[in-house]
């Protein structure tokens, strides 16, 4: 499952190109990330993920 958006990449970048690789491993982060972000909700007893779980 893919949770960023090429377009919206290559819409930010502008004129930089944007290497093949850049999407997936900018997923993988982001995915991390929500993962990182579930553990902190759960440790403090929350289903909601809030940005100061970031």
């Amino acid at each position: 499952m893919s949770l960023v958006v090429k377009s919206k990449i290559k819409e930010l970048t502008g004129e930089f190109n944007v290497a093949g690789d850049f999407s997936p491993a900018l997923d993988a982060k982001v995915e991390n990330l929500i993962r990182e972000a579930m553990r902190r909700a759960e440790a403090n007893n929350r289903r909601t993920i809030m940005a100061k779980d970031l």
